[in-house]
């Protein structure tokens, strides 16, 4: 039996553990780092879209984004066209937050690729995006069963 899901557990974890000193001293949990770094690659950026990007519930891009609000690191406003969406923006805070989050996934990167060949990690990445591609799709799939 293939323990996929085992082996991408320990390493989300592992990568929680690692992260987590820096995120600490940020002000984040390791859970938002995604939800600031939408906020910060596309600023205006509505919840809807956050939560199709992340593959995660609306309620948990609500929670996440209220909480990095009251932290300082964003603020929402209110769509000029349609008064139900919120866009989400990057304060200055958020910024350099972003660019610490940055260098600890890059750092993390280069711990746990430490001893590949750069075919075997270019080759690991084009995999992990297949599979990445293929639990989209069934994700998609069962939602559509819903």
């Amino acid at each position: 039996m293939i323990k996929i899901m085992k082996y991408l557990g320990q390493v989300r974890r592992c990568a929680g553990l690692f992260l987590s000193k820096e995120y600490e001293e940020i002000g984040i949990g390791t859970w938002q780092d995604s939800y600031l770094i939408a906020v910060c690659d596309t600023p205006g950026v509505s919840q809807e879209e956050i939560a199709a990007r992340l593959y995660v519930h609306k309620s948990n891009v609500a929670r996440h984004l209220g909480s990095l609000e009251e932290k300082g690191f964003i603020y929402r406003e209110p769509d000029k066209n349609d008064r139900r969406v919120l866009r989400a923006y990057p304060t200055p805070k958020a910024a350099a937050a972003a660019e610490r989050i940055r260098a600890a996934r890059e750092e993390w990167n280069a711990r746990v690729l430490s001893g590949f060949e750069r075919e075997e990690a270019e080759t690991l990445s084009r995999l992990l995006q297949k599979l990445a591609d293929n639990a989209i799709s069934a994700a998609q799939e069962r939602e559509k069963e819903r």
